[in-house]
């Protein structure tokens, strides 16, 4: 499944991304790894596992995680 942002979703990352950049392309990339019931699933024990998966996750996906990447 591909994740196709409709128009209330860029909306907000817009209003967010004028706020932090950050926060708007993690919202971005948890929306793609969502599946159809919305649920996310990342391996880790702890809170501090997840985390580091995301940041992970974050600097495999942007070249900048504060860049515009809609």
């Amino acid at each position: 499944m591909i994740f196709r942002p409709n128009k209330r979703f860029r909306k907000d990352y817009n209003k967010l991304f004028k706020q932090d950049p950050l926060a708007a392309n993690t919202l971005l990339l948890l929306a793609e790894l969502a599946n159809e019931k919305g649920q996310i699933v990342i391996e880790g024990s702890n809170e501090l596992e997840v985390a580091e998966e995301i940041q992970r996750l974050l600097i495999a996906r942007f070249n900048n995680p504060e860049e515009y990447a809609l």
